[in-house]
């Protein structure tokens, strides 16, 4: 079975890829045959699918610029095997957000239909609705890296570390669609969010999705292209770039064993069965959504850990070497990282959720005004760093224990096999958030809203919950592809390298990389601050000429707020998005030292900074939430007032730049790997 594993791995992956690729599609089929609701919920809908499509495809140009000038670099700089695995991981990474976020915005008014049925007929509407995006995320990625794989090897018989090496390439395509994504459909949505609620819901006092705010076309796009493209493009480089590392670590640590090559294919493609049917399981008769939710994903998680012993063992047993582990401790490894996404969700729901302390000490804190609500919102921020933390240094010390780097590897691999029910859970947000708008602004039965309300409240949920667990996995990569980055560069120069802190060149990274960190985030946030002004200035004037328009009497018009952050959102992503490329590539010309303590600042400083903005960006939203829903004065109150101004600030933080560390933190790595030739 080994033999047989190993011979055919890449072929097992690549059927397994299309199960998903397959169950998108039918799944697809299936939610475009039920009803889109009346004729005003279309109209409604279909304002939403043109603002996202033509935002998407505006983004997709601005980086198919870029892409084509890296295309072209690539060759003289590796090869043309590089090159194309490039391209190959941008159009899948393109392909699977585009795709996906095209079934979130026809989800949503089929979800605020279903609503009139109940909630168990919306759930399941709006879950099937994000799962088409996550099946297509690991899908295409597994599809993409087994794929290219097969084809160099079986094909062009390339020899196993130079394919493993092209496929760095394809890591650096997807990493750039992400780092763009993220961070420019962050910043339309946060920019569009923003202007939304201090001209509606402080100025003119309306409530969220209140169809007489010009900018809330806009905030309905933006939650499609932040978190539903966005977050797809942020997992896909994740799994497709953990993948790629975990085989060049087997091909570094293992000469010889080609079983190390596939085991991850392997471990992603049985997970993907185990997520198919996980999707099965979200039902829920009682009403409890979060359940219903959750009880998908541990089920599939139990799958896989059962799936894990037998490839673990046909695979990893007696791997070359003296001191090689045993294939339990690596089986181990693999359930750590199952334990990490657990741990992660538990966390950080803790932090985000209304249910418990944080975002209820947020909201009490906002009895006593803005000020106080925002210190207490960043100080919840602050302290959800310490958990994660400790997760992670625990996870990395028991694998490193059991396997050395390469168990630390099998870890992250496991923990991202599961990243397709993970995305169906964030991209449910955006569905059910829209589904919510739509009932509002068509003047739906108040039963309607009774149902898709609840359904918004656990999406919040789930958006910062799955933030938490893309950060905890990026920071793990990231540490993957540091530690191959280190074996590659000490190859190359043929003789040891080590990264001390007492080497000036070292600390003189550390500082940079942490610099970086700082400066993408400030950059990111002033982004929307400026994107958000410009929509306050046009939703002003819009209530100023139109005074028809709060009376019902005049239309207002939407177009006019969607046109503003798209293009603030094209022209701002551009040197944000270029600072992990060019300082690394720039530091890396001057001293491969230097390089090394520029990747280890980045990851430290970038996963504090990640989990403080996301998870305190959280804590502020839902405290707001809390108190629309009736505590500490509800609606209209002083305190409600204080809540919306730590929501404003806070959106930056969680959608924007936040999550967009994530991505950054990666491309920083592959790119070290990339320009190794340079400074070697």
């Amino acid at each position: 079975m080994s033999d047989f594993l190993s011979d055919h791995g890449a072929l097992i992956a690549v059927v397994c890829a299309l199960l998903a690729v397959a169950y998108g599609v039918l799944t697809t089929r299936s939610l475009l045959a039920l009803s889109p609701g009346n004729e005003t919920m279309q109209r409604l809908s279909a304002a939403v699918q043109e603002g996202a499509q033509a935002y998407l495809r505006r983004q997709y140009t601005t980086i198919g610029i870029v892409g084509v000038i890296l295309f072209i670099a690539l060759i003289p700089l590796q090869n043309i095997e590089v090159a194309i695995g490039f391209a190959i991981g941008g159009l899948s990474s393109a392909a699977a957000g585009f795709i996906g976020m095209n079934v979130s915005v026809r989800s949503n008014a089929r979800v605020a239909e279903a609503a009139r049925g109940g909630i168990g007929k919306a759930l399941d509407v709006a879950f099937r609705g994000g799962a088409v995006t996550g099946m297509l995320v690991v899908g295409l990625a597994l599809l993409g890296v087994a794929g290219y794989y097969g084809i160099l090897t079986w094909i062009f018989d390339v020899e196993t570390k130079k394919a493993v090496d092209a496929l760095i390439g394809l890591g650096f395509g997807g990493s750039l669609i992400s780092v763009f994504a993220r961070l420019g459909g962050g910043i339309f949505t946060k920019g569009a969010d923003v202007g939304a609620d201090i001209v509606g819901k402080i100025e003119a006092g309306i409530p969220e999705d209140d169809p007489r705010n010009p900018a809330v076309i806009a905030d309905n796009v933006g939650d499609n292209v932040g978190d539903c493209a966005g977050m797809a493009a942020d997992l896909f480089e994740t799994y497709a770039v953990t993948a790629v590392a975990v085989m060049l670590l087997g091909v570094l640590t293992f000469p010889g064993a080609s079983t190390v090559v596939m085991f991850p294919l392997i471990l992603g493609a049985v997970s993907i069965i185990a997520s198919i049917i996980g999707t099965f399981a979200v039902k829920s008769a009682s009403g409890n959504v979060e359940r219903a939710l959750y009880q998908g994903v541990i089920l599939a998680g139990v799958i896989s850990a059962l799936l894990f012993i037998p490839v673990t063992n046909w695979m990893m047993d007696d791997l070359p070497g003296a001191g090689a582990p045993a294939w339990t401790d690596i089986y181990f490894c693999a359930l750590i990282g199952l334990a990490v996404t657990g741990a992660l969700f538990v966390i950080t729901d803790y932090y985000t959720s209304t249910r418990f302390a944080p975002v209820r000490s947020t909201a009490r804190a906002s009895e006593t005004g803005h000020a106080t609500n925002i210190i207490q919102g960043l100080a919840q921020g602050l302290q959800a760093t310490a958990a994660p933390a400790i997760v992670i240094v625990l996870a990395i010390w028991g694998s490193n224990e059991l396997a050395g780097i390469y168990g630390i590897a099998v870890a992250v691999m496991a923990q991202l096999s599961l990243c397709g029910l993970i995305v169906a859970l964030d991209a449910f947000g955006p569905i059910t958030d829209n589904a919510g708008g739509i009932a509002e602004m068509a003047e739906m039965p108040e039963d309607v809203r009774n149902v898709t309300d609840p359904l918004d409240a656990v999406g919040n949920t789930t958006k910062a919950v799955t933030k938490g667990y893309a950060i905890g996995s990026a920071a793990l990569a990231a540490l993957v592809l540091f530690a191959a980055f280190k074996i590659e560069l000490q190859d190359e120069l043929g003789r040891p390298i080590q990264f001390l802190l007492d080497d000036p060149h070292v600390l003189m990274g550390l500082l940079i990389g942490g610099m970086m960190v700082c400066l993408f985030a400030s950059l990111s946030m002033e982004a929307v601050g400026r994107a958000g002004g410009a929509v306050v200035e046009e939703v002003r004037r819009q209530f100023r000429e139109k005074p028809g328009i709060m009376d019902g009497t005049e239309q207002p018009e939407y177009g006019t707020c969607v046109d503003i952050v798209t293009r603030a959102a094209q022209r701002e992503m551009i040197i944000p998005s270029l600072i992990p490329i060019v300082i690394t590539l720039i530091v890396g010309l001057l001293s491969d030292t230097m390089l090394g303590g520029l990747l280890i600042g980045v990851i430290v400083v970038g996963l504090f900074f990640a989990v403080l903005m996301t998870s305190g960006g959280g804590a502020w939203d839902n405290a707001k939430k809390l108190i629309e829903d009736g505590a500490h004065g509800g609606k209209g109150s002083e305190a409600h007032a204080a809540s919306v101004t730590g929501d404003t600030v806070g959106d930056p933080f969680k959608d924007t730049a936040g999550p967009a560390i994530n991505p950054m933190i990666k491309v920083a790595n592959i790119v070290a790997l990339l320009i190794i030739p340079l400074i070697a």
